[in-house]
């Protein structure tokens, strides 16, 4: 590497730094040629169950080149999220309390989409301003195969779970990416670190990773609490407890954890009202309610119907009959998936007698079939 180069990829780091971000690493546009294959393998197992815009853009995802044909270096970044040490704050805390709603780390604070995409526009036009080239940046919401690329860049390895890790900063952080048509050297890559390690394979609730590095997100937590429409599949209502928006276990089990540091990005610290927050306000939610509450949250995007479903689930998993009433008046709810979740809610909570009146009252309504199933069941 020439001197020029070297003192171009150094204002890069410290330039990262300022924004904020945890980590720097540099890959070629052509370092992933595995990744296509496996992402054909984990489609044709149907493992992405309803997310159909992974078939979808599933050309364009294969390699940074399908997506931008002139792109010749990927410049890969974290960001840090973790929480404290605060007892309150730790991933799992909410499993110690029924009444309380478990939100994923990450969801905890302002969405991350927001955040970082705007510190790389601004790292991009730094880079451009220094080296020239055209640059494109993009966060997961675009069709770019994160993980692989930051693997191959040296930022960390993708673990038995699937998600990246890190040895300096454990499970919990974000990847961006900015694409450029400059000849950047490459970093060296990360080699897998997991060893014999199998504690977040055996953490999962919902049993969702068939084999080492292989998850199928019909079973996972995440996918059912946030991408899945519809009905939660009964067998998965008690393993999600409450669960109400991701899931960290298996992130949480890890042990490269104990060199995690805490988010330092002001923004990125979790709020007090979504850490661990009482499900029975949760239930009083309107659609009103919901928004004012998750604005600029990234939970806010899957709408009060699925979320108050999620709640339910974890309200009838429970055991608190405080709950009940809040449960039954959602009984009457417009949405048939809220109704529908209140049903099964209502029966793990309600005394028999209470049960067996309302299953013969339902009887005579004409009611959603979904939400005539619950009834059935």
């Amino acid at each position: 590497m020439d001197k020029k180069t070297r003192k171009l990829l150094t204002a890069l780091e410290q330039k990262a730094e300022s924004l904020g971000f945890s980590g720097l690493r540099v890959t070629d546009a052509d370092s992933i040629p595995a990744a296509g294959g496996q992402l054909r393998a984990f489609l044709e197992r149907g493992y992405h169950g309803t997310m159909d815009w992974m078939q979808e853009t599933e050309s364009r995802r294969a390699t940074p080149r399908a997506l931008w044909p002139e792109v010749r270096s990927v410049v890969m970044l974290a960001m840090n999220y973790g929480p404290d040490d605060a007892p309150e704050n730790h991933p799992l805390a909410h499993l110690k309390d029924p009444g309380s709603a478990g939100i994923s780390v990450y969801a905890r604070h302002r969405d991350y989409h927001d955040v970082i995409k705007g510190r790389l526009k601004e790292l991009a036009s730094f880079l451009v301003s220094r080296a020239g080239g055209d640059v494109k940046v993009f966060v997961d919401t675009a069709p770019v195969m994160e993980k692989p690329l930051a693997q191959a860049a040296g930022l960390g390895w993708q673990g038995k779970h699937t998600n990246l890790v890190s040895r300096e900063l454990g499970s919990w952080f974000f990847l961006g990416s900015i694409f450029t048509t400059l000849q950047l050297p490459p970093s060296a890559p990360e080699q897998d670190h997991c060893g014999s390690c199998r504690a977040c394979l055996d953490s999962c609730p919902t049993d969702a990773f068939p084999a080492p590095y292989q998850l199928d997100a019909r079973r996972c937590i995440s996918y059912l609490t946030i991408e899945h429409h519809g009905p939660i599949p009964h067998a998965f209502r008690k393993p999600i407890g409450n669960r109400i928006y991701g899931c960290d276990d298996c992130l949480a089990a890890c042990p490269w954890n104990k060199f995690a540091q805490a988010a330092s990005e002001a923004k990125l610290i979790a709020r007090d009202d979504l850490t661990n927050p009482d499900l029975a306000e949760l239930l009083d939610l309107d659609d009103a309610a919901f928004r004012k509450l998750f604005a600029g949250s990234p939970i806010k995007r899957i709408g009060r119907n699925r979320f108050l479903r999620n709640v339910l689930i974890a309200a009838g998993n429970s055991g608190l009959s405080h709950l009940l009433a809040k449960v039954e008046a959602l009984l009457g709810d417009p949405d048939p998936t809220v109704r529908g979740a209140a049903v099964w809610a209502y029966r793990q909570l309600a005394p028999e007698d209470a049960w067996t009146a309302r299953r013969d009252l339902a009887q005579g309504l004409e009611t959603d079939s979904r939400v005539s199933d619950e009834w059935a069941s």
